[in-house]
């Protein structure tokens, strides 16, 4: 049963991760995967990415590989990818460039110029959509487009933005997302520069990228996945464009999501499954099972007490971690659960999570 099919049935989300008899590979024909933290980190691939993708891959899955980067192009990305032993072809790549370029054309003629504050993949997806790009206010633009552009953009195009806009035209975002990893930690994104434009301006721009539909359309149209699963390890980007999109979920523990962040997860950011790295596309995912106020994964049993959430049991401690789950979205409702929950992770850490 889908997410949305699950909502509908409840009439409510779901308090706990769900369960699936079969590998994940099996039950669902497309892979919507997030990059950085799921497939690479620092440019280097994470451990078992490689194999795991290949082996979903032979097995029939296909595997689409989704990015609110804006600044490089699908060939780079794709290249990027084969370099690190997954064979990718531009195809296979979706951006917020390429959602926020649908969506201007969608409101502006063919043809029409529009002023890019962005790197190359921002411009080679307007060209694809018919639009030209252009750098100056006075070029007579339609539309503003704005995306990551990388840490040498000057301020000088966040000024012809506000110059454009201020004459009325519209202002379209690829995504805004406010910091981006780097090399050396985390820098600011485009949600940064959105931010500089926007306090410029009092304007508010159109924005396209995870998690919010646009890019969960571009990307149904251009992989035709009809049972797809997104992939990713952020919460307020993947998970919350899956549940957007009505579409199930996996969380893989590679990225910035930590058990905190899990356990406290309002219902837009609660994924359908959770596994350490994507080498739960290859297996089945337990049964988490609600008797009483208890939830018990593996050979786990988690439960609210007084102002904590309380552990028993032994076993795979991610078996633990998904219990937890159960109890605190449950806890949480509509909202966030506000129970403690730092001394059963740490003992989910001492077991080895």
């Amino acid at each position: 049963m889908s997410q949305s099919e699950r909502g509908a049935a409840d009439g409510g989300p779901r308090v706990r991760p769900e369960g699936s008899a079969r590998a994940l590979s099996e039950a669902y024909d497309t892979a919507l995967l997030d990059l950085d933290g799921v497939v690479y980190a620092g440019g280097h691939a994470i451990d078992h990415a490689v194999d795991s993708l290949a082996t979903a891959r032979d097995g029939g899955m296909a595997l689409a590989y989704v990015t609110n980067n804006a600044l490089r192009t699908p060939d780079t990305v794709a290249e990027h990818l084969s370099e690190l032993g997954i064979p990718t072809g531009a195809e296979d790549v979706i951006t917020s460039a390429q959602a926020v370029a649908r969506l201007i054309s969608e409101q502006v003629p063919e043809g029409a110029r529009v002023l890019v504050v962005g790197g190359e993949g921002l411009r080679v997806a307007l060209r694809e959509r018919g639009l030209v790009p252009v750098e100056s206010a006075d070029d007579d633009p339609a539309a503003v487009a704005q995306g990551y552009g990388g840490p040498d953009m000057t301020w000088s195009r966040f000024a012809e933005a506000c110059y454009a806009i201020a004459r009325g035209v519209p202002w379209f975002a690829s995504n805004t997302d406010l910091t981006i990893p780097s090399g050396r930690g985390i820098a600011p994104g485009n949600g940064a520069a959105v931010e500089v434009v926007r306090i410029a301006t009092g304007a508010e721009p159109q924005v396209a990228g995870k998690p919010l539909p646009p890019m969960h359309r571009e990307t149904v149209l251009r992989t035709g996945a009809e049972t797809p699963l997104v992939v990713g390890d952020r919460l307020d980007t993947d998970i919350e464009g899956a549940f957007n999109g009505g579409v199930d979920s996996l969380l893989v523990l590679t990225g910035v999501t930590d058990g905190a962040q899990l356990l406290a997860a309002p219902p837009q950011h609660r994924p359908t499954y959770v596994d350490r790295d994507l080498r739960g596309l290859l297996r089945g995912q337990p049964d988490v099972e609600v008797a009483g106020g208890e939830v018990r994964c593996g050979g786990w049993t988690a439960s609210a007490g007084e102002g904590a959430l309380e552990l028993a049991g032994e076993g795979d401690p991610l078996d633990g971690l998904r219990a937890l789950c159960g109890v605190a979205w449950a806890a949480g409702g509509d909202g966030v659960c506000e129970l403690d929950s730092v001394k059963v992770l740490e003992r989910l850490g001492e077991a080895g999570l």
